[in-house]
């Protein structure tokens, strides 16, 4: 019995060291880290296929913006290095495509602007063309809804200032993007 209760208990522990490689966590997007260079894409997504976006003629290896795709086929990420032309460049950027990809409070790409307001403070909303940035707090992920899901009156009015009561709960997300920034580079600033 005393057996049977530490293999037990071994294996708890073993599962709960286990890291969720769909988590999306201050610092990374699954297994992507904020101090994941391009170069090391190869080996972390091995069992996935990864699409050059803007292939370097006659590079030795991954640089510039790449897909991830499932062996599947279903599309993953777009990541997006500081530098297109180093492979030793960081992953600044991320857009998520996946709805298993979710932060540690349960928001998706499929997830509604209400979802926002009910886990998250948010930091800013910004207009953009066509579109507003909402920015939340203690968090790199940040959220492009398209104006075609505002109220009629905001949506062409490119000065127009967006407060966060006016975008309603039940807008989706356009884009789903996770900024990774170095907290070296970042305490530097």
């Amino acid at each position: 019995v005393a057996i049977l209760a530490i293999t037990t208990g071994f294996l708890f522990t073993q599962c709960e060291d286990e890291k969720d490689p769909f988590l999306i966590t201050m610092n990374a997007v699954g297994p992507v880290s904020q101090n994941i260079q391009v170069k090391q894409l190869d080996s972390i997504f091995a069992q996935d296929s990864i699409v050059k976006l803007n292939p370097v003629e006659n590079a030795l290896g991954t640089q510039g913006e790449v897909e991830i795709y499932e062996k599947g086929g279903a599309k993953l990420l777009l990541l997006s290095p500081e530098d297109e032309n180093d492979p030793n460049s960081k992953i600044t950027t991320i857009q998520v495509f996946d709805d298993r990809y979710k932060t540690e409070k349960g928001l998706t790409k499929s997830s509604t602007f209400k979802d926002v307001k009910d886990n998250y403070t948010i930091k800013s909303v910004e207009t953009i063309i066509g579109s507003v940035m909402v920015f939340l707090e203690d968090s790199n992920v940040y959220l492009i809804i398209d104006k075609q899901q505002l109220p009629e009156n905001l949506r062409y009015d490119p000065s127009a200032v967006i407060e966060i009561s006016q975008i309603p709960d039940t807008a989706k997300f356009k884009y789903f993007m996770v900024g990774l920034e170095d907290s070296e580079e970042s305490s530097d600033k």
